[in-house]
């Protein structure tokens, strides 16, 4: 400022320098910083020092008359400006999503394609129960760092978490790293597809802070390329599956969002390529896949609908899983819709009612059994999943929280 307030004395008073004498006896210059007028244009929410306002008056008298100059400084448009500018280019740096899991309503293994997948037919459709991941962008330019609340789900590039995020770099040539927090609730090895939704989010998320360059639709395709559930997180919450299960046609409401269901898994999980290793072809429903989705979309649920072509080779690996499935039914009075294994296995699903039999919790043999409620769930166009406020869950009557507590954003 010394140095601006002496160039300007000089511009603005030549005759000062031209006759010192003056200036020393009879003149002075003065300068004084002072608040200007608020400005329209400030901004709600601004911080002080965006609505700081400088002022520079500066005055000066000489012996033949006085003459005043002054000049104000008014920065506040211009800053303002710049930081209208900063914070677009900032964008977001911190990102808390819901990653919900699925259920197969049926699945229908259709034949074994040259490439040693199988060819399925399935409802997917989302479900309440999810995992929660905080992402925050990280300093670092060379890696992502992965934590989780559960031991033993890997954090290194093994996870499909990261697996998405090398993947949407490498589509997009984006360098953004992070910072992920998983708060797991989803089991593993349940055939709900966790993992699947856990990539599809983070492919979202990184879509987001990279100012969403890439649609929706480019996200679906890349995203099988990791993973043949994954695609299937980008539809609307519900669709008739094929192919690998990367083929996803939406379904508009096949079913109401509020018709409530159980979750029941054993502590024991499925191999998935124990069960399809399993699987004979020849010992598949042959009912049509298609007639099944007309079936659901005009009359609902029923056990009759809920085909599950991997129950038969499931109940190969896991015997335990085919006791526990009977005695569901066996229990139900009336509850239940329909009974059915999710995926490849390990969740038993009871659709139409929020509460497991009561064996599960006064029998032994079940103490270390998952249980959850859950409803199905969509989501808008443009926007990702959002956990429902009511949704709960129980890992075992040991360990009975009182409810998961909403943590969508």
């Amino acid at each position: 400022m010394a140095c601006s307030t002496h160039l300007l004395s000089q511009s603005l008073y030549p005759s000062h320098r031209a006759n010192p004498a003056a200036a020393r006896g009879h003149g002075h210059l003065r300068f004084q910083a002072r608040p200007a007028a608020a400005s329209p244009s400030a901004r709600l929410g601004s911080s002080p020092s965006r609505r700081r306002v400088l002022g520079l008056r500066v005055a000066a008298s000489a012996e033949q008359g006085r003459r005043q100059v002054e000049v104000v400084y008014d920065p506040e448009a211009k800053f303002n400006k710049l930081a209208d500018q900063v914070d677009q280019n900032a964008g977001i740096t911190r990102l808390n999503l819901f990653s919900p899991c699925k259920i197969n309503v049926f699945l229908r293994i259709t034949g074994k394609r040259p490439d040693g997948f199988h060819d399925l037919a399935s409802l997917f459709h989302v479900i309440s129960l999810g995992d929660t991941i905080k992402f925050s962008l990280s300093p670092s330019r060379s890696k992502d760092r992965l934590s989780t609340n559960v031991a033993g789900v890997p954090v290194n590039e093994s996870n499909l978490i990261i697996k998405a995020l090398n993947l949407y770099r490498k589509k997009t040539g984006t360098d953004n790293f992070f910072w992920i927090h998983l708060d797991k609730k989803v089991p593993t090895g349940a055939g709900l597809g966790g993992g699947s939704s856990n990539a599809a989010t983070a492919l979202w998320a990184a879509n987001q802070f990279s100012g969403c360059i890439a649609s929706e639709k480019e996200l679906q395709e890349w995203s099988g390329e990791i993973g043949s559930d994954i695609p299937f997180f980008f539809s609307q919450g519900a669709a008739y599956c094929t192919g690998r299960g990367e083929i996803v046609e939406d379904i508009r409401n096949p079913l109401p969002e509020n018709l409530p269901m159980v979750l029941v898994k054993p502590p024991e999980a499925c191999s998935t390529a124990e069960v399809y290793k399993r699987l004979r072809l020849e010992h598949t429903s042959q009912v049509d896949p298609l007639a099944l989705l007309k079936e659901i979309t005009e009359n609902g649920i029923s056990q009759d609908v809920c085909v599950n072509d991997l129950e038969p080779p499931a109940f190969d690996v896991l015997p335990s899983l085919k006791k526990l499935k009977k005695r569901i039914i066996a229990a139900n009075r009336g509850d239940y819709d329909a009974v059915f294994m999710s995926g490849s296995g390990s969740t038993i699903v009871g659709i139409g009612s929020p509460d497991p039999p009561a064996f599960v919790y006064d029998d032994d043999d079940y103490k270390d059994t998952f249980v959850s409620e859950a409803c199905f769930l969509t989501r808008s166009e443009n926007e990702w999943y959002r956990e429902p406020i009511s949704s709960k869950a129980t890992f075992s009557k040991e360990d009975l929280p009182p409810e998961v507590a909403s943590v969508a954003d």
